[in-house]
């Protein structure tokens, strides 16, 4: 087993997920579900596997369902006999338990991400905590991100990555196509990716009512406090319907990047 990391994970679930409708106009887009579960969990699992899995969850939009989810846990990770005779339910047959702890924290159905972690500011107790969104997974190195950060010093890093493009890429010579590469990652350009390492004082760069994209990572980048992580493996956010189906199809075929062994 490994040993619990003391860091935080904050993870952002508040968003309305538009671009998602089919799903989220019936729960949050954390909750889609990627394969037999949904996709928060895969998240957390990521960073377990490292030992960080002390986690506050930042909720919003149907922010009951998540509760709701995490409240009835057991019943609806295993199998289990419910005794209606005696009006009791019977020890679970199977048991998916895993050792988190897990804040949940309304911030407000409308509120913008800055916002969000500024809310949950009281729940940070040391001066490390880790975040990113509740709709990107990646076989991102959890522990070298943050010996990165410490290296670096600064108040913030992200991870910088490379999407996956839309369309298939080819490779073109004496008007032949010499290669065809299905959906690969781009070759130039990094983009927020996510998994942030962040120090206490980034709190100050926040409002509650503000978003964490604009003015506070401008900021931070103006200040020379924000580091960049660069990770060229995987990464994949489910943004849309194609992209659900993409992680469910990486999913069932037994070879999804990001997940660990032990994970299930």
């Amino acid at each position: 087993m490994e040993k619990k990391n003391p860091i935080k994970v904050v993870i952002l679930c508040g968003g309305r997920g538009s671009r998602l409708i089919e799903e989220t106009e019936y729960r949050p887009k954390p909750m889609v579900r990627v394969g037999p579960r949904p996709i928060l969990t895969h998240i957390m699992d990521i960073y377990s596997g490292y030992g960080f899995k002390d986690f506050i969850l930042t909720l919003g939009y149907k922010g009951e369902v998540i509760k709701d989810y995490f409240l009835n846990f057991d019943y609806y990770t295993n199998d289990f006999t419910i005794d209606l005779e005696e009006g009791k339910v019977i020890t679970p047959h199977t048991r998916r338990h895993p050792d988190w702890r897990i804040t949940l924290a309304d911030t407000g159905e409308e509120t913008l991400t800055g916002g969000r972690v500024k809310r949950i500011e009281p729940y940070i107790e040391n001066d490390t905590f880790m975040m990113t969104y509740g709709d990107g997974v990646s076989d991102v190195d959890i522990s070298a991100l943050l010996s990165y950060h410490r290296k670096k010093g600064k108040l913030a890093t992200v991870t910088g990555v490379r999407p996956m493009t839309r369309f298939g890429e080819l490779e073109i010579e004496g008007g032949l196509v010499k290669e065809f590469r299905e959906k690969p990652q781009v070759k130039t350009g990094l983009i927020n990716g996510g998994f942030f390492v962040f120090e206490k004082g980034v709190f100050d760069y926040l409002s509650r009512d503000g978003s964490l994209e604009k003015e506070p990572l401008e900021n931070l980048a103006r200040d020379g406090e924000l580091a960049i992580f660069q990770h060229e493996g995987f990464w994949h956010c489910m943004d849309t319907y194609r992209d659900m189906e993409n992680l469910n199809k990486l999913w069932a075929s037994g070879k999804a990047p990001w997940k660990k062994e032990k994970a299930k």
